[in-house]
């Protein structure tokens, strides 16, 4: 048990440093960080999928996947016009040419997880570049909104495991995720909405009320993510993604939270910021 906890301990603070070391040290290295993020996640959700007894087209996915990551990132670097955000077609109708030679029994279901896969992981991660691209605090690289984002969800996530081991009794979805518990989830709440104000005092580019829809979009849609990546698991009969985070499981299962809640915090930030 003690073993398990350094393991978890050691590799929480390799994956800190390496996070907030890409993020912070240049533009180039935020998209070499992600976009091995996004090759990785993508990796996980085909296994997955195919655990599932589904047949997704693996490489058209991961090449999809990877263009979308990269335009979005491109596109709001301003280093190129929306119009590289057209490669999508020809990708996608690649995808149906593909399945008409596969001849496999149920071609919907290919196509569809094929797709889904390189939207349901490669947006959210792509549309972090806005974060840090972001008009309303310059134009220049400035990464202080991403970084301020992770923190409230890993405040989110020690949160409710820390209230919710403690005194969860109510369970929050119990079909999905046993463990989790209503109180756990007032509990992240809580502490994520008292980060939300620290992040107010010392992130002033962004005003108090922000931070806390912020906070509510992430912690919310936060928990939302992380079941439905449970939902996924559960329908594949596995407990993690992956094994590349030894004590915490895969990628999907380290960013859960984010692949739901980053959507809705870019559009709150376009919206209202």
């Amino acid at each position: 048990m003690k073993n398990n906890f350094l393991k978890r301990v050691a590799t929480s603070a390799v994956f800190v440093v390496i996070l907030i070391g890409g993020i912070l040290w240049h533009p180039a290295s935020f998209f070499v960080l992600f976009i091995t993020v996004v090759l990785l996640g993508l990796i996980e959700f085909y296994k997955i999928a195919i655990k599932n007894q589904l047949k997704p087209q693996v490489f058209s996915g991961i090449v999809l996947g990877l263009s979308i990551f990269a335009s979005i990132f491109l596109v709001a670097a301003k280093v190129i016009g929306n119009e590289i955000l057209m490669i999508y077609v020809p990708l996608i109708v690649f995808i149906f040419v593909i399945e008409l030679f596969r001849n496999n029994k149920d071609p919907f279901a290919n196509i569809a997880f094929t797709i889904f896969g390189a939207i349901y992981i490669a947006v959210p991660f792509g549309l972090l570049s806005y974060f840090v691209y972001n008009p309303q605090i310059g134009i220049e690289y400035n990464p202080i909104i991403l970084i301020t984002y992770f923190v409230l969800i890993w405040v989110n996530d020690s949160g409710a495991y820390i209230v919710g081991s403690s005194i969860g009794k109510h369970r929050l979805f119990e079909r999905i995720s046993p463990k989790k518990s209503w109180e756990g989830f007032v509990g992240g709440a809580i502490f994520s909405m008292i980060a939300a104000y620290v992040a107010s005092l010392l992130v002033v580019q962004i005003g108090l009320v922000h931070w806390l829809a912020i906070s509510v979009i992430t912690f919310t849609f936060g928990t939302v993510g992380d079941l439905f990546e449970s939902l996924l698991k559960r329908a594949a009969d596995i407990k993690d993604s992956g094994n590349i985070l030894p004590g915490h499981g895969g990628i999907l299962d380290r960013f859960d939270s984010l692949l739901l809640s980053a959507p809705i915090v870019f559009v709150y930030l376009k919206i209202f910021v």
